[in-house]
């Protein structure tokens, strides 16, 4: 426990809580969107706001990944890094610049072509998606580097003033245009371009204009790899909205209004990502920094007590969320039929201990710059996939698209960790890190299809107990050496 002080708790909540909030509008926005907007109309905002983080990746460039690692390499040689922040930058506003003037001439053609019959167009929803992915990966990648100096302050206050106007301008824009995605869109794109102006102000004052294409290009050898990963990832993560729209059997309505009580349902549960990764954040620079000083790269004993640490406080947010956020819907008792989201919730909710567990495993691929793999282990999991939904999607509807998210992040998990056991050491504790979770995970998938339905309450409540009861036995000698009397004291 030697790593844990009184400093490291405060910089993981200022990161905990600031990264948190871009995303958290979305999240904090849900009762507006639960009065104001039918679920159709916000099936819909779903999609177009999948498609914008789809351009996201593309202008980001996986820069928000490499920079982690290049800012250590050059931040000893203030020339180069200047050179290096600098050029990213200019590169992703081209690549922004190319991809608009693209889909200005094609976003039509390919939106008839994906949605058919479901009456979302590109123009002007489609444009402003565009326009919202461009800001959204400026502001990201300036997000990053913030992070990668370790400067908790600033990054805090970047992402309030996002927070703030994306908050401020959609609730305006529901109010003045209620039923329609002006708001929540028009919004996002204002409030998008306000940061990421100021973003690149930032980046440009500090480091000049400079585009050294040679250096770039010698670092294309890790984003080329780790884009191709993110859009895989995005295919797996996201593709789901899409397939929907295909292969379930009902009207065109209908399947808006499935894919908005789906998603729905995964944004009450996306709290639990958000402090995930700002826990994460928190500690991921100096993950990098041991890792990078070994001469045999692997955890430390020191450094997999973050990521059990880390497993134990999803597990208590994912047993909290499961007993709390049927109540707090209800409370809203909303018209628009969004209730028939909390049947999903228990389910949903587990995936998030399993992506807790992802990151242990996949974080040593970006600190080795070892990305050639990852394309080809995304590859094999967004088929298995795709092609587990779109079997199970006609019959079973939504639990079929999650049941395929079980499956397949259990076997992405397995991949990376064989396919990097010849070049990374891995070490901790087992039953902390997959027995204690899977026991959380079995009694969701046994208990809740035989008695959550009559006993919801009671079942979920038992989840809750029972995960305190377990993590305050497997950590009680943690418990005892860490002294958080002293520490807040």
């Amino acid at each position: 426990m030697a790593l844990i002080s009184k400093n490291f708790i405060k910089t993981s909540f200022i990161y905990t809580v600031a990264g948190a909030l871009p995303m958290a509008s979305g999240i904090l926005l849900l009762p507006i969107y639960v009065t104001d907007l039918p679920s159709s109309v916000y099936g819909a905002l779903s999609l177009y706001l999948t498609f914008s983080l789809f351009v996201q990746i593309v202008v980001t460039y996986s820069f928000d990944s490499s920079t982690y690692i290049h800012y250590h390499e050059y931040k000893n040689d203030p020339k180069k890094l200047a050179s290096f922040m600098s050029s990213a930058f200019i590169l992703m506003l081209l690549i922004g610049i190319g991809v608009g003037v693209v889909l200005v001439f094609l976003g039509e053609f390919l939106f008839d072509l994906i949605f058919n019959d479901q009456k979302i167009s590109f123009y002007p929803y489609g444009l402003i998606s565009v326009a919202v992915g461009i800001c959204q990966a400026l502001t990201k990648v300036y997000s990053t580097i913030l992070q990668s100096r370790e400067r908790p302050a600033s990054f805090l206050w970047s992402n309030l003033l996002l927070f703030s106007l994306i908050a401020l301008l959609t609730i305006i824009g529901l109010k003045l245009y209620p039923g329609t995605l002006a708001g929540p869109l028009g919004g996002r794109l204002i409030a998008g371009g306000v940061v990421a102006g100021w973003s690149l102000l930032m980046i440009f004052r500090e480091f000049g204009f400079h585009f050294d294409w040679p250096l770039l290009k010698s670092t294309f050898s890790f984003n080329n790899y780790t884009f191709i990963h993110q859009v895989q990832q995005w295919v797996i993560n996201y593709i789901d909205r899409f397939l929907m729209v295909f292969f379930l059997p009902l009207s065109a309505a209908g399947v808006l209004s499935t894919v908005g009580i789906y998603d729905f349902a995964l944004k009450c549960m996306v709290v639990i990502e958000l402090i995930t990764n700002g826990f994460h954040n928190s500690f991921y620079p100096k993950i990098v920094k041991v890792i990078t000083a070994q001469a045999d790269k692997g955890y430390t004993p020191e450094l997999s007590r973050y990521y059990h640490g880390l497993s134990a406080v999803v597990m208590v947010m994912v047993s909290s969320a499961i007993f709390v956020l049927p109540l707090v819907i209800y409370m809203f008792n909303s018209k628009q039929g969004y209730e028939e989201a909390i049947q999903y919730f228990p389910y949903i909710a587990v995936l998030y201990i399993i992506r807790a567990l992802r990151l242990y495993f996949a974080i040593p691929y970006g600190v080795l710059k070892y990305t050639k793999p990852l394309p080809v282990i995304s590859a094999v999991i967004a088929a298995v996939k795709i092609g587990m939904m779109i079997v199970l999607l006609k019959d079973y509807g939504i639990y079929g698209v999650v049941a395929a998210t079980l499956v397949t992040s259990v076997l992405e998990i397995i991949i990376m960790k064989v396919k990097l056991s010849d070049r990374f050491h891995y070490h901790y504790n087992v039953f902390k890190m997959v027995v204690v979770p899977a026991m959380m995970i079995a009694a969701v998938l046994i208990l809740e299809p035989i008695f959550g339905q009559q006993y919801s309450w009671q079942l979920h409540l038992f989840y809750l107990v029972m995960t305190g009861a377990l993590l305050l036995w497997v950590y009680r000698n943690e418990l005892k050496l860490l002294n958080i009397p002293k520490m807040f004291g």
